[in-house]
């Protein structure tokens, strides 16, 4: 599969969409290692993960509830979130906090410049996980993950951010992944010459 291949066909994989098999760990590695491969201007290298699988995983998961229920107002609370939090014990194999380290010591950047940074190391996540057409993953940013009990539970100093969680996993086999559909790119540039 050549790199234009692989952007095109580049999807989430929801964690129903997983079925729970474990991730081999060299492909999490070499995903990871291909993270570190992201632009990074200064050289600052802002991204930060944090793997969760196994027991570490459950307890990650639980404090995702426990975060939602206090977290959430009473009239936007569904319980059915939680149940699908409980499922994903289930179907995915890791959970990655995403975050964002911020260098401020010398000639700071500019906060957007650091979370384009860590959203391109993710990108190259996704694309290598397009490769293998096996492994999946799901970036979610909701609300009680970029709260102060979540941010304490993963230990994040002041100069650091959680910007989402990216659940990994298995492709269930026999997946269709959706179609891409995009507006056409011409509508999007304007050239000047």
């Amino acid at each position: 599969m050549d790199i234009e291949e692989m952007i095109r066909n580049r999807r989430a994989v929801f964690p129903k969409q997983m079925n729970g098999k474990k991730v081999p760990q060299q492909v999490l590695v070499t995903m990871l290692d291909l993270a570190n491969w992201a632009p990074t201007h200064k050289r600052t290298e802002p991204w930060r993960f944090k793997v969760y699988t196994d027991n570490a995983l459950v307890k990650l998961l639980d404090l995702t509830k426990v975060c939602y229920v206090k977290e959430t107002p009473a009239d936007k609370f569904n319980s059915v979130k939680l149940d699908k939090i409980e499922q994903r014990k289930t179907q995915v194999s890791h959970v990655i906090a995403i975050c964002m380290k911020r260098d401020e010591s010398q000639n700071p950047l500019p906060e957007f410049e650091e979370i384009a940074s860590t959203s391109m190391a993710v990108q190259n996540m996704w694309l290598y996980l397009e490769s293998t057409q096996k492994y999946g993953g799901y970036w979610s940013t909701p609300k009680y993950a970029l709260g102060d009990d979540f941010r304490g539970f993963l230990g994040l100093q002041d100069e650091e951010k959680c910007l989402g969680l990216f659940y990994l996993g298995t492709i269930e086999a026999g997946l269709v992944k959706s179609e891409g559909k995009r507006g056409n790119w011409r509508d999007k540039v304007v050239f000047h010459s």
